[in-house]
């Protein structure tokens, strides 16, 4: 009896074992169940150019100035690219009916950042300028995330013989935004424009200014004035007048509740670009 119950055990222990060991042998070679969701699949990039531009906006939300170049330039080569684009379709003759060119400029500006959404904007400044048998087109913009973070962008086209080509492009100043004056060139183989705008101050806006040319062949800045304080500038012929205020003057007199004196500087057009011709104290 004692060896049957021995035998009995043994081959119990042994059935377990065997038990235990297939056990371990499924878990092992079982495949490890999902830990999460299958990660989707990235959503591809938009294929209209205005919700390309607007994700590429969507960026300068958290993006201080000072690190927004490479989100800036992505944007301008988007913008720029459309605009040649559409350039090149442009028929020969104009209809009487359509728009002017320049409003047709602005309008192909308008829909690439028509998607863009508030704090970021993208506001066109466009001119057409006959020169030397052509057409010049300034296409600028000023893009901003906010009212004091805002760089521009100045892009100007030459249109000629049925054939328009990009003469140029500059960044204008930072934190402004955009408008142009004109002044006449000292021959007739060159063209000039000011580019200029203003930034919120502390408690006057500041004025900067760039006067640019092209010679037909590149686009180069000749002259420029940055932060005037309080400035207020005025284009006549050939002539720049900006009258302006100096902060740590206006600060004294105020202290003292005295009116500040202004000033009124004096350009004069030249052919090396603007020479301060008298720079003088007027009333306020």
């Amino acid at each position: 009896m004692a060896k049957l119950t021995h035998q009995y055990w043994r081959r119990f222990l042994w059935a377990g074992f065997t038990s235990f060991f297939a056990v371990v042998t499924f878990v092992v070679s079982s495949p490890a169940p999902a830990l999460g969701k299958k990660k989707k699949a990235a959503a591809p990039p938009p294929a209209e150019l205005p919700d390309r531009v607007a994700a590429l906006g969507r960026q300068l939300l958290s993006l201080p100035l000072d690190e927004s170049d490479a989100v800036t330039g992505q944007i301008q080569e988007l913008v720029i690219a459309d605009l040649r684009a559409w350039f090149d379709k442009q028929p020969a003759s104009v209809a009487p009916s359509d728009a002017p060119f320049d409003v047709r400029v602005r309008r192909v500006m308008e829909n690439a950042f028509s998607r863009l959404h508030y704090p970021v904007f993208g506001q066109p400044q466009v001119f057409t300028q006959s020169w030397n048998g052509g057409v010049l087109t300034g296409a600028g913009y000023t893009l901003g995330w906010s009212d004091y973070d805002r760089v521009n962008v100045v892009a100007l086209f030459d249109t000629r013989d049925g054939k328009t080509q990009l003469a140029g492009l500059a960044h204008f100043v930072l934190y402004t935004d955009l408008h142009y004056a004109f002044l006449p060139a000292p021959n007739t183989g060159s063209f000039r424009f000011l580019a200029y705008g203003f930034r919120l101050g502390k408690s006057q806006p500041r004025l900067s200014a760039v006067l640019y040319e092209y010679d037909g062949k590149a686009l180069k800045s000749l002259w420029e004035t940055r932060d005037v304080y309080d400035g207020k500038m005025e284009v006549e012929n050939n002539t720049v007048t900006i009258r302006y205020l100096k902060e740590d003057e206006y600060i004294r007199e105020l202290t003292y509740n005295r009116k500040p004196p202004r000033h009124l500087a004096v350009y004069k057009s030249s052919p090396k670009g603007l020479t301060l011709e008298s720079d003088r104290e007027i009333p306020f």
